[in-house]
């Protein structure tokens, strides 16, 4: 390992390997620091499934068109207008390419999923999942010459008036060095598995998060560009925070613990409460509010009430639902008041209007007269036995991050473009994430910016 590179990639996901291949490509010497041992390698992009990407027709994996316009106005709904529109709709477009550039990077597609993930027009599914993924884009940068340093923790970022000259490194053998570099992208994630620094926002309740992640993305990169005068971006408390199962372990549980049976029934809070629509739309574009909706809740805890006749309309998940024949003994196995379990059960069957199910399309099986009301998909929960899912806020990742521009270069805190550092994926997702998420965004915006970050990159380099 040199101790002088053209470009150096602090990070070890989706984001960090597009930076680095396209940098390599690019004609750079690059070295990739991954803060984890090497079978932990990758952040986040080892439980993902799928990407976001517009395309003009349908293809052998994707059964339509999804138009740059039809992308933006999705992104728009899930943001409620919180993004910069000129960087977002800069990552649509590029996301056209994107589809075939991952491939030609050794990655392989298949057939999109059905179900309630709906994403079959939308989203192209990596075959094999994330980490077949990952290992195909750590297989071709190492082919082309990348470096990689696993368990390679950067203890501090030297940058000097909006330059970065080097990073100081601590690895468990080989102990402490210097890497020096040309240029930097920083592609290290967000700060989700940083309970204290989640504290500062969300106080006592952060200690009911779990972490659907890897535990490695504690903020550390972030924290230091913030301190060295990079521009932030976001608001801390919004992340991509989905409903997962509360018996998930509190790090790495992944796509196997996330619960996509929220359409099909309804969710109660400790008091056995109601608290939101769970019809309001389709379950991909609604999917990462539910974190943040069961975190407002008491204890942080709520839970998914079905009956017997849906259980198979959904992707089925690690633990098994929990069981009763009747309301009120479903409701002792879960610690409820059977009496208030019953009476929101009894309320919200007899607010059911009948209608055309149909879990594809807003349909129109709603209820009347209740508060909240279910405004698709609303069915009554009368067959059992009676089955429920308890959940609490799983955090994917954090939005608060380093302002970019459309090269993904970082803004420094004066508005002035910095000189040589770059970032991509989930450190600078709140340029395009101010709030609300939807399936396979986080895949694009790590994809996208990470390609454009290691070619700019590259190119300062060799200027």
């Amino acid at each position: 390992m040199s101790s002088k590179y053209d470009v150096l990639v602090i990070g070890g996901g989706n984001a960090a390997l597009c930076a680095a291949i396209s940098a390599r490509r690019g004609g750079a010497s690059v070295l990739v620091l991954e803060g984890a041992p090497k079978f932990y390698r990758g952040g986040n992009t080892r439980h993902t499934r799928n990407m976001r990407c517009a395309h003009d027709a349908a293809t052998e994996i994707l059964t339509g068109p999804y138009t740059e316009e039809e992308f933006w106005q999705d992104l728009l709904l899930v943001t409620g207008g919180q993004t910069d529109e000129d960087l977002a709709r800069h990552m649509i477009r590029e996301s056209k390419d994107i589809l075939n550039w991952i491939v030609e990077q050794g990655v392989r597609w298949q057939p999109s999923l059905g179900g309630t993930l709906s994403l079959g027009r939308t989203n192209s599914f990596f075959l094999g999942g994330g980490r077949a993924m990952l290992n195909a884009l750590y297989l071709t940068a190492e082919r082309l010459g990348v470096d990689v340093e696993y368990d390679a923790e950067v203890t501090d970022l030297v940058i000097e008036d909006g330059m970065f000259l080097a990073a100081r490194l601590k690895r468990p053998i080989k102990g402490e060095t210097e890497i020096r570099a040309t240029s930097l992208v920083a592609a290290a994630g967000g700060f989700e598995a940083n309970i204290e620094w989640l504290k500062q926002y969300w106080g006592e309740a952060a200690d009911n998060f779990l972490i659907r992640g890897t535990p490695y993305n504690r903020g550390s990169i972030l924290k230091m560009l913030l301190d060295k005068g990079v521009q932030e971006v976001g608001d801390p408390t919004q992340c991509h925070a989905v409903a997962i199962d509360a018996r998930a372990p509190k790090f790495d549980g992944g796509i196997i613990t996330r619960h996509d049976s929220v359409v099909f029934g309804i969710v109660v809070n400790k008091h056995a409460q109601r608290f939101y629509d769970e019809g309001e739309d389709i379950w991909p574009k609604r999917y990462a509010i539910w974190g943040r909706l069961v975190a407002a809740q008491p204890d942080q805890i709520a839970y998914i009430i079905f009956d017997s006749t849906v259980v198979t309309s959904f992707m089925p998940t690690l633990f098994p639902p929990i069981a009763g024949q009747t309301v009120a003994e479903l409701a002792g196995k879960l610690e409820l008041d059977p009496a208030a379990l019953e009476k929101t059960i009894t309320e919200f069957n007899a607010a059911v209007r009948p209608g055309t199910f149909d879990h594809t399309i807003l349909d129109d099986c709603v209820t009347e007269g209740i508060t909240p009301p279910k405004t698709h998909w609303a069915r009554r929960i009368e067959t059992p036995p009676y089955l429920a899912y308890p959940v609490r806020p799983g955090i994917t990742f954090t939005y608060l991050g380093t302002r970019v521009n459309k090269e993904a270069r970082m803004l420094m805190a004066d508005g002035k473009p910095s000189a040589n550092m770059f970032a991509a994926g989930e450190i600078m997702a709140g340029n395009v994430l101010g709030k609300g998420y939807a399936a396979g965004m986080g895949m694009t915006i790590g994809s996208v910016f990470g390609r454009i970050a290691g070619r700019e990159a590259a190119k300062h380099a060799r200027n």
